[in-house]
């Protein structure tokens, strides 16, 4: 069949009323790739100005409702609200009695697994944790950028199929996370994913200061290898000043941001450290290097400002 003769998904039979507890940034995203799946989104909550006008443009003609009449009027509900708030959440629809026995209750936290939907399952829910391990703007391109996103998977077995095969509806790629390990999955995602906003923020900052008007071009390119590199090749992808054991030219970069970014000098030898650790862990820095680089790392004496730095602009991209 051609791509002209394909049916438009609004004319699909539905076979998911699909409700939204939350219009952050993620909960309209969700429901938007579910109605392209077949489904069909019928209320949504929201509180604030932004929330609302994010569900009008995400969603638009489905009504906005309080979170009770969500559950009213939804087979598969989407919890999206922030992490702290989702227990309280979860507790009081059960109290009120909006939770229906049947119904497929979502949360999309990172922290949390299954367990924290046990009230709604004593009423009778099927509780499950889809957390799609990406960053979302708000806007229509989220949808897309689902497509072959991962996402957290836990539930209870019996479910798992069913949790697995509504992630897989929405574009995405399930990734099995038992119940314990929830917090440290988490963990693991902040690190990288929050850690490197602030790192690259800090960069370009640095970078304008220094001279360059266009920082974000010079970074892209560099950064974006670098990511590569560390995904196809972990810790072998180690390069720059400290994995090469350059004391000296760590000591001008930790002097240099106390004379200019001082609010930057714990974060740049909290992340030297940690390279240290991992290169000489894994053979990269030379033992014998590695003395004077955890001696400037700590604070201890250097040598002349500058020493030990590979020359040009190649040493200090890598």
């Amino acid at each position: 069949m051609s791509t002209s003769q394909q049916p438009d998904p609004k004319d699909r039979p539905a076979r998911l009323t699909v409700g939204v507890v939350g219009a952050g940034r993620v909960g309209p995203a969700l429901a938007a790739s579910l109605q392209l799946a077949g489904h069909r989104p019928v209320a949504v909550s929201g509180v604030s100005d932004t929330s609302r006008k994010r569900a009008a443009q995400m969603l638009p003609d489905v009504p906005l409702v309080p979170p009770a009449e969500v559950l009213q009027r939804a087979d598969l509900v989407l919890l999206t609200v922030p992490d702290d708030t989702l227990p309280a959440l979860v507790e009081g629809l059960a109290e009120t009695g909006s939770v229906r026995p049947g119904q497929l209750l979502v949360h999309t936290s990172g922290r949390y697994g299954a367990k924290v939907l046990d009230p709604a399952l004593r009423a009778g829910a099927l509780p499950l944790a889809l957390h799609p391990a990406m960053t979302f703007t708000g806007t229509p391109v989220d949808v897309q950028r689902l497509a072959g996103c991962s996402f957290g998977v836990t539930a209870p077995d019996e479910l798992r199929l069913a949790a697995e095969a509504l992630v897989i509806e929405m574009g995405g790629e399930p990734e099995w996370i038992a119940e314990e390990r929830r917090p440290l999955y988490h963990a693991a995602l902040a690190l990288g994913a929050n850690h490197l906003v602030t790192l690259v923020a800090q960069s370009m900052e640095l970078l304008r200061e220094a001279g360059v008007t266009a920082p974000d071009r010079m970074l892209g390119p560099l950064l974006g290898a670098a990511l590569d590199n560390a995904l196809r090749s972990g810790d072998a992808a180690l390069t720059g000043p400290v994995a090469r054991g350059d004391a000296g030219t760590v000591a001008a970069h930790v002097a240099e941001l106390r004379r200019h970014a001082p609010q930057t000098v714990a974060g740049y030898l909290a992340m030297a450290r940690a390279t240290a650790d991992r290169a000489l862990a894994h053979g990269l820095l030379k033992p014998e290097l590695a003395e004077d680089l955890l001696g400037v790392l700590a604070g201890g004496p250097t040598g002349p400002e500058g020493t030990g730095g590979t020359d040009g602009a190649e040493g200090d991209a890598r």
